[in-house]
Order: C-alpha cells, then sequence, then structure tokens
C-alpha cells in the first residue's frame, strides 16, 4: 500500500510569530506547509500542488483581500481560509465574496484552526468517494464530480469548494427547494457562524459565473433556492 500524499498548506501571514506556531501544529498533524510573509511572496510560492491557504487580510503591501481576488479572477479556486483581527459581518461577507471558503478570527486557537482545515480539506470528497454517477449532466450544464469540473456549453466554469458544493447539490436534487438554513446545514455544518447573508453572497457569485445561463439557480421568495430547467 503505498503511503498518503500529505496536504499542502500555505501560510501568509507578516507576523513571523503566527506563521511559525501554525507551520509547527499543522506539520505536528501531518500537513506539508510552507510560509509567505506577504501576498507578494505568496504569488511566487503559491503553487498547483497546494490544497489550501492560510490567508492574513491585513498585510503591508497587497492585501488578502486583493489576493484572493487576483486568484479567483486567474482562475485558481485553491481553497483560502482567512485569518483576520477583523471580524465584523460585513469583513466576512467581504471576504466570502472575493472567494473564501471560511473566516477565522484573531485570536484564535489551535484547536479552531486545525477543525477548520480539516472541515474545509473535506467538503468536496476525493475522487475514490464520488457518488454512483461521476458526471451529471443537465441541458447544457455538466458536472464532473471526479475532476471537479464544471462546464456550460461546452466551456469549463471555474468554481471554488463552496460554489461547486452549492451548485452540485441544486442540480443533483432539480425539483426541490433549499432554504438557506438547509444550505447552511447540509454546506456549512462545520461553520457555526454562517448567516443567511453569507448564502447569498455564494449564490450571487454562482450566478456571476453561469452567465447567461444564471436561470439555472433560481429563488422562490420566502422558501429559499432551487435549480431551474428553464429561465423564469
Amino acid at each position: 500500500m503505498s503511503p498518503q500524499i500529505k496536504k499542502k498548506i500555505l501560510i501568509v501571514d507578516d507576523e513571523c510569530d503566527i506563521c511559525e506556531i501554525l507551520s509547527f501544529n499543522l506539520e505536528n498533524e501531518g500537513y506539508d506547509v510552507s510560509t509567505a510573509s506577504s501576498a507578494e511572496e505568496a504569488i511566487k510560492k503559491l503553487s498547483p500542488e497546494h490544497n489550501l491557504i492560510l490567508l492574513d487580510v491585513m498585510m503591508n503591501g497587497m492585501s488578502g483581500f486583493r489576493l484572493a481576488e487576483k486568484l479567483r479572477k486567474e482562475g485558481n479556486n485553491v481553497p483560502i481560509i482567512f485569518l483576520t483581527a477583523k471580524d465584523t459581518e460585513n469583513d466576512m461577507l467581504t471576504g466570502f465574496s472575493v472567494g473564501a471558503d471560511d473566516y477565522i478570527s484573531k485570536p484564535f486557537s489551535l484547536k479552531e484552526v486545525s477543525a477548520r482545515v480539516k472541515a474545509v480539506l473535506k467538503r468536496i470528497p476525493e475522487e475514490t468517494d464520488v457518488s454512483k454517477e461521476d458526471v451529471l449532466t443537465i441541458d447544457d450544464l455538466k458536472i464532473d464530480f471526479s475532476s471537479k469540473e464544471v462546464k456550460v456549453e461546452g466551456t469549463v466554469i471555474p468554481f471554488t469548494k463552496t460554489e461547486f458544493e452549492i451548485l452540485s447539490l441544486l442540480a443533483s436534487n432539480p425539483s426541490r427547494v433549499y432554504s438557506r438554513s438547509q444550505m447552511i446545514s447540509t454546506i456549512w455544518k462545520d461553520t457555526p457562524y454562517i448567516t443567511e447573508r453569507t448564502v447569498d453572497v455564494h449564490i450571487t457569485r454562482l450566478r456571476k459565473k453561469l452567465g447567461n445561463k444564471a436561470y439555472y439557480i433560481s429563488n422562490r421568495a420566502g422558501f429559499g433556492y432551487k435549480f431551474s430547467f428553464h429561465e423564469q
């Protein structure tokens, strides 16, 4: 039996002490960890092999928000967990709106960081754990659960893990309306502070990426969201 490949994590924070303690603890948990003291350095160190970024928001030079936005615009959907002292709801929504997968407020406990890292990394099953049908095709939408790839009219659309899971959930149950609270309990079950506004932010991003096919995700006022085959 071949040895299990370690998950690669990049920690980006301009506080050396935080980088050192996070690196030490995550390496002890079996992760392959590298660090960067700025967003600019992170861009140079980030590779396709990285599975997760722990990203500070407030740094000299490029902020964490700007780095996340840059990566998403370039089609890089590596999971991002923000580490920040900014803990208002608007700050959290800003983080999610630029493509974050989770948000941890400083000061934090190492146990909390460990739990959040594990939760984000396990949201999408590994290829060996996909459902009975590896590919779901509905009209001109194709969702490949093995490659984690979404195509609309033959064009690959880049999705974050959270966006992919939202689309998969709705498209796999096209006749069902999911309330925001149901979506939270299904997709963010290990993240207790997620609000209904967070769901709306992700739906907005998802619809934007679908372009003229945004009608696939429809809103039933007062109830929630569902997958629609035709434009309303």
